[in-house]
């Protein structure tokens, strides 16, 4: 799976992109994220409110509930703020 960070989310985390292999609980991405949590104070702080973070998997916007493969192409972005 290949994850990709952007804007802050990317700053705080550290990295832009990387290729994983959750565990196979993993199966949608609302756990993802609760994974990616346990990753690291960096992640942690990152993602505490999943609930503002935006998913796209393989370029579509999808709810927390969405399901993941093995092979997706997971992007998280922080909210959008606009004026």
């Amino acid at each position: 799976m290949k994850l990709l960070y952007f804007a802050w989310l990317r700053q705080r985390i550290g990295i832009a992109e990387e290729r994983i292999d959750p565990p196979a609980e993993v199966k949608t991405v609302a756990a993802l994220i609760h994974w990616l949590r346990g990753r690291g104070p960096n992640f942690a702080e990152a993602l505490r409110d999943g609930a503002v973070i935006r998913v796209a998997v393989n370029q579509e916007y999808v709810p927390a509930s969405h399901p993941l493969r093995p092979g997706d192409e997971v992007a998280l972005f922080p909210p959008v703020t606009g004026g």
